[in-house]
């Protein structure tokens, strides 16, 4: 695999402000790559610098081979999702559409074939004649991200692209853009605050006041940086005195037990040992959100 975007040493201050703070990273080509953060962290100032929207102070940002410092050559292969839509609201979905083809270059013959698919697969029949100001919240960002893919680019940005989208519309969504990787190798960098959309990256970021604090796959950041979890729903009282005794940690509610211990090896060593005292039970992984406290002692939620 090969690096298809690559940033080093990136930084751009906003007075005493430190947007991004000297980050580097790199992006696989093909792979779901997810950039977490809070609101503010640096998320979309790095994105914005990427696709020529804001300069960097200094650093290197290569996409597709190519320095930033001459974009002319990078925006043809990148497809770009805001958080805020960039498309005419007076104009209906279709002209909307058929006017972003026309500025890539494609004819109209291209554009039919392209669009026929984004309205199989996303359900755009019935409002492709319509004025975009006339659609609600889900409805446009369906078509802000059908506008990024239409060109079928080799890069796809995604600046929190499912925000206020109900869980149907952000699979239908997701679906779609998990098959073009599939089928043309697309490569996906995406910022989000949505830990099961981080969960299923290839490769994570967390960048916390501009700088970068933790990378790595999704279960290489749990491994390393969350907790495991015994919980028991039926279970020989027996148990307890055996805790209490020791530092582990648990607590006890109506529904269950929850031990908690440091890695999945602690865990099954203790299920193995007291295994006759375990009626019901399951095993649970950290989560990206314990991940992210731990690192950052930020609650992520909280800034949703």
């Amino acid at each position: 695999m090969s690096h298809i975007i690559e940033i080093k040493n990136l930084k751009k201050y906003f007075g005493s402000t430190k947007a991004v703070d000297d980050i580097s990273f790199d992006v696989e080509e093909g792979e779901l790559f997810a950039f977490l953060g809070l609101n503010g962290a640096g998320k979309s100032t790095t994105i914005n610098i990427l696709v020529g929207v804001l300069s960097k102070d200094s650093g290197q940002c290569f996409v597709d081979g190519q320095s930033i410092d001459d974009m002319a050559k990078i925006l043809p292969n990148i497809g770009i999702v805001f958080q805020a839509s960039v498309l005419d609201k007076k104009l209906s979905v279709y002209d909307n559409l058929r006017y972003r083809a026309m500025l890539y270059g494609m004819d109209k013959k291209e554009f039919e074939e392209n669009l026929k698919y984004f309205i199989d697969k996303l359900d755009l029949k019935q409002i492709l004649k319509k004025q975009l100001d006339k659609l609600s919240g889900g409805q446009k960002r369906k078509v802000d991200i059908v506008r990024a893919l239409l060109h079928k680019p080799k890069i796809l940005i995604l600046d929190e692209p499912t925000t206020g989208l109900d869980p149907k519309t952000r699979k239908l969504v997701w679906d779609m853009i998990n098959e073009f990787r599939r089928t043309t190798n697309l490569t996906v960098l995406l910022t989000t605050h949505y830990m099961e959309e981080a969960s299923i990256a290839d490769n994570v970021v967390i960048i916390d006041g501009g700088k970068i604090v933790a990378q790595g796959s999704p279960l290489a950041l749990k491994n390393k940086f969350a907790s495991d979890y015994i919980k028991a729903y039926k279970y020989d009282n027996r148990l307890l005195e055996i805790l209490d005794k020791t530092d582990i940690l648990y607590k006890k509610d109506k529904k269950c037990l929850e031990i908690k211990f440091k890695n999945t090896d602690e865990a099954k060593i203790f299920l193995v040992e007291n295994n006759l005292l375990f009626k019901d039970l399951e095993i649970v992984k950290g989560s990206m959100d314990d991940v992210f406290l731990s690192v950052t002692g930020k609650d992520l939620k909280e800034n949703v």
